[in-house]
C-alpha cells in the first residue's frame, strides 16, 4: 500500500483527535460556550470518506462537524477561533461549534437541526447536475436522523431525480443517549435504501481503508451514472453526545472494549510494523505544534466588535 497514503490518513485522523481533545480541555475551562459535540472515536469515517473526493465536490454534515471542516481544507486556527467565539473564526465567531462553514472549500456546515442537511444535500446535488458537472455531494448524518421526516424527503428526491449524492450514516450506536436497539427494529440501517430504491452498503468505521473503499465505489457511481447511494458506517464515539453528557447509559467496560478498535492506534501500529515509527513520531510532533499554535492564536484573537452584531444576518 502507498506509504504516502497511509501516512496522510494517519496524519488527518490524529489532527482531528488532537483538535477535539484540546477543544474538550478549553470547554472544561469555560472558554467555549454553548454545546460542544466531539468526533473522538469516529475519525476514520470522515477521513476515509473525504480522502476520495475532488476539491470541487460538496460536503455537508450535522453538528459534529469539526473534523469534516478540517479535512476540507479548514484552518486549525480558524476552527479553534470559532469555538471560542472569536472574529478570526471560520464563521466570524457567530456560528460556534455546531456551525462550522467554509464556502471556498465547498464545506457547507455544520447543521444544528437533526436531519435538516439531507434535503439541502439533494438540492446541492441537483444544482451540480443542472450545471453539467461530474461533481458529487457527500452528506453525513447520525443514526438518530434516520427516523426524521427529512431523511425520507432527501432520499426520495435523490432517487426520483437520480442525483449524484452519497448519504453516509455515521452510526455511532447512540441517538444522543438512546441506544440503537430502542430506535430501530434492525441493526442494519442500510436496508432503508430499499424503500426508494437506491444502492446501499455497510462499512467498518474502525477501518479507514474499508470506509475509503466503500465511499470510492459510491462516488464513482455518482460521477459516472448520476445515481445516489446510502452508506452506513458502523462506528463509535468515545465521549458523550456532547460535553454536557456524562454518558451513564454505557459502562466503563463497554467503552474500553470499543477503544480497543481505535482506528488511530491501529494505523499507528501499522506504520510501526512498516518500520516507519520515526515518521509517525515526526507527524505526532507536527500535529502537536499545529494544535498548540491554533489554541494560542484563538485565545489571543479578538471577539467580534459589539457594533457588528447585525452583520451577516442577510445575504448581500
Amino acid at each position: 500500500m502507498d506509504q504516502e497514503l497511509i501516512t496522510d490518513l494517519f496524519r488527518q485522523m490524529l489532527r482531528i483527535r488532537r483538535f477535539e481533545e484540546e477543544a474538550a480541555r478549553l470547554y472544561t475551562e469555560r472558554k467555549i460556550g454553548g454545546f460542544l459535540h466531539l468526533y473522538i472515536g469516529q475519525e476514520a469515517v470522515a477521513v476515509g470518506a473525504l480522502s476520495v473526493l475532488e476539491k470541487t465536490d460538496e460536503v455537508i454534515t450535522a453538528y459534529r462537524c469539526h473534523g469534516h471542516y478540517l479535512l476540507r481544507g479548514g484552518n486549525a486556527r480558524a476552527g479553534m477561533s470559532e469555538l471560542l467565539g472569536k472574529e478570526t473564526g471560520c464563521a466570524k465567531g457567530r456560528g460556534g461549534s455546531m456551525h462550522f462553514y467554509d464556502v471556498k472549500n465547498h464545506f457547507h456546515g455544520g447543521w444544528g437541526i437533526v436531519g435538516a442537511q439531507l434535503p439541502v444535500a439533494a438540492g446541492m446535488a441537483l444544482a451540480k447536475k443542472y450545471q453539467g458537472t461530474k461533481d458529487v455531494t457527500l452528506c453525513f448524518l447520525g443514526d438518530g436522523a434516520v427516523n426524521i421526516g427529512s431523511f425520507h424527503e432527501g432520499l426520495s428526491l435523490a432517487a426520483v431525480w437520480k442525483l449524484p449524492v452519497i448519504y453516509i450514516i455515521e452510526n455511532n450506536q447512540y441517538a444522543m443517549g438512546t441506544p440503537l436497539e430502542k430506535t430501530a427494529p434492525t441493526e442494519d440501517l442500510s436496508i432503508r435504501a430499499m424503500g426508494y430504491p437506491m444502492a446501499s452498503d455497510i462499512a467498518d468505521g474502525h477501518d479507514v481503508f474499508d470506509v475509503r473503499a466503500k465511499v470510492h465505489t459510491a462516488v464513482r457511481r455518482a460521477r459516472e451514472q448520476s445515481l445516489p447511494t446510502l452508506l452506513e458506517v458502523k462506528t463509535y464515539r468515545y465521549r458523550g453526545h456532547s460535553m454536557a453528557d456524562p454518558g451513564k447509559y454505557r459502562t466503563k467496560e463497554m467503552l474500553e472494549k470499543e477503544k480497543e478498535k481505535d482506528p488511530i492506534k491501529a494505523l499507528g501500529a501499522k506504520l510501526d510494523s512498516l518500520r516507519l515509527n520515526q515518521l509517525r513520531e515526526q507527524i505526532e510532533q507536527e500535529i502537536e505544534e499545529e494544535i498548540r499554535d491554533a489554541v494560542e492564536f484563538a485565545e489571543q484573537a479578538p471577539f467580534p466588535a459589539p457594533e457588528t452584531v447585525m452583520d451577516y444576518i442577510y445575504a448581500e
